[in-house]
């Protein structure tokens, strides 16, 4: 397969060894950084964004599998290939079991390196570099996602994997962090993409009508239907259905959707025979369903059903680096409507932005930088009318005397993206001096010249 474009993230504490690693693999048209610590390879993922990472096994402090377990925690997807001096059956075993994509003992050939990183990368697909830049032909399939979160990332890799397959879908998240836009980005990476993809709230259609709505009905089968109606199951077929809010349906009809999904066909209300469908569902809510099932208020025959594969959004509070990119693109969405004398918002104004906890998650910053840009009269938008629109002060970011270990870390790296590398900003952010803040850069590894030329 073609290499160019794909990155390696390298990890060694043998200095030599990752220079003439590092040298085969770039030789191979493949971009590579190196780390000569699990700290620092650590350090290095949020911006660097690696589709492989090659490790070796032994190293002072985090050895091998302890990086490997750090990384799986946060990026479930991205494939690891540790080298050992060391290696055995029983370690080739145990760490394949518990999810590292291979296992290669020094000497190795480089050939068969090469071979392993093209493996992996073909397992895990192509990885996307980031939706910043709007006319890469390869975010198409995710339009309208704004993120540079490693959490996100991650979860759009997970996303385009289950895509390729017509297994079913379970989005879990809170209102408004763009279960739709999710469920829309799933269709247009998957097989069905010259499909349709029909969206409904469960909510939206009052329950004695629901079955008609998704099934159909033909002509005199009630009052007012005058016409045939395909229903939309049948709108959706060869395309995905994207059920939101599912976990409202009433359980008679729960009994009639598990039919449908287990024989893949419809009945429509009034018909005597059954009508075949080809649909790729998807289904969300922001309730518990276990909790749900346990009130015997959601099947859970029908969970299982609709639960073969979950992705669960985070709330806009755990990806705060993403606000003041989502805050530019809703202001350049929003010229379209208002004008473009507004251009962005006051370094105070995004500073507020970027500290409120944001309950409503991306539907309501939405609705705060539709309201700012509504009320401005100036080309930046000022602090006091972020202020006015979110109605309540702005809440605070965690103390870095609170944090320990990788939340320090996080942190540190949440606040680096947030200012593009900028560390006097950071630093006030973090309200530390710079002196305290480069020293904690150094403990973490962190390169402030890496955020600026991130993407």
């Amino acid at each position: 397969m073609d290499t160019a474009n794909h990155r390696i993230l390298l990890v060694d504490d043998d200095a030599s060894l990752l220079h003439l690693l590092s040298l085969r693999l770039k030789s191979a048209g493949l971009e590579v950084q190196t780390a000569e610590s699990g700290s620092e390879a650590l350090a290095r993922l949020p911006v660097f964004r690696p589709h492989v990472i090659i490790t070796d096994l032994r190293m002072e402090g985090m050895d091998g599998m302890a990086l490997f377990d750090a990384i799986h925690r946060q990026y479930q997807t991205l494939p690891v290939i540790i080298l050992t001096a060391h290696g055995s059956i029983q370690e080739a075993v145990a760490a394949t079991r518990r999810g590292v994509f291979s296992f290669l003992t020094k000497p190795f050939d480089s050939k068969e390196l090469l071979v392993q990183v093209e493996n992996a990368l073909s397992v895990a697909g192509e990885v996307d570099t980031g939706a910043d830049d709007a006319n890469n032909p390869e975010h198409d399939w995710r339009r309208g996602i704004i993120t540079r979160s490693p959490i996100m990332e991650d979860l759009l890799c997970q996303a385009r994997l289950v895509a390729r397959s017509d297994a079913s879908v379970f989005i879990q998240g809170d209102s408004g962090t763009g279960k739709e836009l999710l469920a829309r980005a799933i269709h247009h990476a998957s097989p069905r993409a010259s499909g349709r993809f029909v969206a409904v709230n469960c909510t939206s259609i009052p329950s004695e009508l629901l079955e008609s709505e998704l099934f159909g009905h033909r002509r005199g089968s009630f009052t007012g239907a005058t016409r045939d109606h395909e229903g939309l199951f049948k709108a959706a077929d060869k395309g995905t259905l994207f059920l939101d809010e599912i976990g409202d349906m009433p359980l008679t009809f729960q009994v009639k959707l598990l039919r449908a999904l287990q024989e893949r066909v419809v009945r429509p209300v009034g018909a005597t025979v059954d009508v075949p469908v080809d649909v790729r569902l998807i289904s969300a809510t922001h309730q518990n369903l276990e909790r749900a099932m346990t009130e015997r208020r959601f099947r859970e025959d029908l969970y299982y059903r609709l639960n073969v594969v979950t992705l669960e959004l985070p709330l806009l509070s755990a990806r705060r680096e993403d606000i003041p990119m989502l805050a530019t693109y809703f202001i350049n969405q929003l010229g379209a409507r208002y004008g473009p004398r507004v251009k962005g918002f006051s370094p105070e104004a995004m500073e507020t932005l970027t500290r409120h906890d944001w309950p409503g998650n991306i539907r309501q910053l939405y609705n705060v930088v539709e309201q700012t840009v509504a009320l401005s009269t100036t080309p930046l938008i000022p602090a006091t009318l972020v202020e006015k629109a979110l109605r309540s002060p702005p809440g605070e970011l965690p103390s870095l005397v609170e944090m320990r270990q990788r939340a320090e870390r996080d942190y540190i790296t949440q606040l680096l993206q947030m200012t593009g590398g900028n560390v006097t900003k950071a630093a006030r952010l973090a309200q530390r001096n710079r002196t305290e803040f480069y020293k904690l850069l150094n403990r973490y590894h962190l390169d402030p010249a890496l955020f600026k030329t991130s993407k």
